[in-house]
């Protein structure tokens, strides 16, 4: 039997201390959670910032363990050490609470987890606030940290001219590096095991495990993007989604070696997983490495695979590159993702090699590409299959030469675009990453549909399966009534919307009324139909379907207004309804289940209304159950 938690599956341990910024919008939280251990937990009910990861918009929280300083069983000192601190965003109240903690005339080792301009940024304010500063951190996290300590963001002033430029950074403090996994003799009983865990998404990753309380500090890995003030989740169905959502986000890129790391991770006696994002998972944390695995064995599982090839020097080619590779991934293909600065000739080579299509990606540095890329780009000019399509992508301040370089050497070098060249200044916001996912839905589709026309060229005499198979035939029978799923989701510019035809419709409960719908994962809406998510469903009236289904079954670009010319009512919650329609219902998506190659989702009705008493239902009537 695997052993208990020491913390509490839900609640704070004691009554915790709050520090809050300014504006209010973001706090810290100390939570004790054991003696001379304390979680300082940063807590952002809106949401942080707009990358794809976030996309779920219920705020977040950034989690850093403080060990009291004390005394080892050999009478050696320790300092405080603090594990995984936050990014600058939360600046302000963070530093307000460890202040609190340590005085400013003490040591302190900082345990860097991952490294990034905005962690960066804090630990700069850390430098200055404690002179005596150390920092820990894997080789890469090392590397990262020499080369960012006197970079500032493009746009943010530090650069340029005012107080802020003026100020002089602090001197980057001496750096003890973890080369491999090591060991650590805390005070008060404690142990500290570091384990440097590189992956392409974080090269300087590194997670600690303390072996008393067999609390792992994950980091990056196992989080959900969730604003809770309780340290542990209550149940593992309260947090099921937002993990499975962040992996897709952002761990599917690089499931195989995720994989490895898993099962390091679980050779560890394990009481308690507390990531870097969302509360802890103290009852069900073996669950959540096997959902891990077979996540995993999902992407492994595909026909088809993209390569995905960039860097990131600030954040937001790395973000551009999720969306795509979110999309991609939406679309049944796998997904290969290799950051060129950490990786070597021999990876890049069997990544070109083995993928079905490739997408490079870079940020412009000075008016160039930086010298990874470059790298990167000679190795595709030499190994690449011009016969498989490429992308090119990036981010860029004032111009965007890397963008032009990768776009016209691949053009001269006989390759084929799969698309335009996505161009973003600065980040990207919400729009432009659905944009993003759509690009990449679009590129899955693609290569599917090529892989089709190629596996029927090279089969002579056989029959679709489809219409073979006694079983499909039957299933085919089944009949579903025609509907629009319509959504619209925010306000003003940043409004995203989203339509879909729908067959696979049924009622589902009585009390409370609610019904199911099939949302096939490589939908462009079905990123707008989680749980908590609002939409319409507008049942077709037999005769006039035709109008509707024109309108939503025609392919759209990425990024396209799917509403446009049509003349839309809208339901009390503001979501579209067609005119058109026999009648329509607003509901709440409450639950949302895998199902194979579709997500099922129930939803209860909120609202609704009958445009059209005299009208009959629209249903489909299918030859098979193995297509639509």
């Amino acid at each position: 039997m695997a052993p208990t938690s020491p913390f509490p599956a839900a609640g704070p341990a004691t009554t915790a201390r709050t520090a809050a910024s300014p504006s209010g919008d973001r706090s810290v939280i100390v939570l004790p959670i054991d003696p001379g251990l304390t979680c300082l937990r940063g807590l952002s009910p809106r949401r942080l910032r707009f990358e794809v990861e976030y996309g779920l918009e219920r705020g977040t929280t950034a989690n850093s363990f403080l060990f009291d300083a004390g005394i080892t069983s050999t009478g050696q000192a320790v300092p405080p050490v603090l594990v995984h601190p936050p990014g600058a965003s939360f600046a302000a109240p963070y530093l307000e609470a460890l202040a609190a903690l340590i005085p400013a005339e003490a040591s302190l080792k900082v345990i860097v987890g991952h490294v990034n301009p905005n962690r960066v940024a804090l630990l700069r304010r850390l430098a200055e606030q404690w002179p005596g500063l150390m920092l820990v951190a894997s080789n890469a996290g090392a590397r990262l940290l020499n080369d960012l300590w006197s970079q500032s963001k493009p746009g943010s002033g530090a650069a340029g001219s005012g107080p802020e430029a003026e100020a002089p950074l602090p001197p980057l403090p001496p750096i003890d590096v973890v080369k491999q996994e090591v060991s650590r003799e805390l005070g008060g009983g404690h142990r500290l095991t570091l384990i440097p865990v590189p992956t392409p998404r974080w090269p300087g990753a590194l997670v600690a495990f303390e072996e008393s309380t067999g609390l792992l500090m994950s980091g990056k890995f196992f989080s959900a993007h969730i604003c809770s003030d309780t340290f542990a989740e209550a149940n593992p169905s309260s947090t099921e989604e937002d993990r499975r959502y962040y992996y897709d986000c952002l761990i599917a890129p690089m499931a195989r070696p995720v994989e490895g790391i898993v099962d390091r991770l679980d050779e560890l006696p394990i009481r308690t997983i507390a990531p870097g994002h969302g509360p802890a998972i103290a009852t069900s944390w073996r669950s959540l490495l096997a959902d891990y695995r077979r996540w995993g064995d999902q992407q492994g599982r595909a026909g088809l695979t993209v390569g995905l090839l960039y860097a990131s020097a600030y954040g937001n080619t790395a973000a551009i590159a999720d969306a795509l590779a979110q999309g991609v991934a939406r679309s049944g293909v796998r997904v290969e993702s290799l950051n060129c600065e950490f990786s070597s000739s021999d990876q890049l080579i069997a990544a070109i090699r083995s993928s079905d299509a490739l997408l490079i990606g870079s940020p412009t540095l000075g008016g160039h590409a930086p010298t990874p890329i470059v790298s990167a780009l000679g190795t595709v000019l030499a190994e690449g299959d011009r016969d498989k399509p490429v992308g090119v992508f990036g981010s860029f301040g004032w111009s965007g030469e890397a963008i032009d370089l990768l776009e016209s050497k691949l053009r001269d070098g006989g390759f084929r675009f799969a698309f335009e060249p996505i161009r973003v200044k600065f980040s990207p916001d919400g729009a432009t990453l659905r944009t993003l996912e759509e690009t990449g839905i679009a590129l899955g589709r693609q290569l599917q549909t090529e892989q089709r026309r190629s596996q029927r060229r090279s089969t002579t005499g056989g029959l679709d399966e489809s219409r073979s198979n006694p079983a499909l035939l039957a299933l085919g029978r089944v009949v579903g009534s025609l509907c629009v799923v319509t959504t619209r989701k925010g306000e003003g510019d940043g409004a995203l919307a989203g339509a879909m035809v729908a067959s696979w419709v049924s009622q589902a409960s009585f009390s409370p009324p609610g019904f199911t719908v099939a949302v096939a994962r490589d939908r462009a809406v079905e990123s707008l139909l989680h749980v908590g998510d609002d939409f319409a469903l507008n049942v077709l009236a037999a005769g006039r379907e035709t109008g509707p289904m024109r309108q939503f079954l025609q392919p759209f670009p990425p990024g396209a207004n799917r509403f446009v010319g049509l003349d839309l009512e809208s339901s009390p919650g503001g979501q579209p309804v067609l005119p058109e329609a026999l009648a329509w219902l607003e509901a709440t998506v409450k639950q949302r289940m895998e199902c194979g190659d579709h997500w099922l989702l129930y939803a209860e009705v909120s609202h609704g209304g009958l445009l059209d008493p005299a009208a009959t239902t629209a249903v489909h009537q299918r030859r098979s159950g193995g297509t639509y």
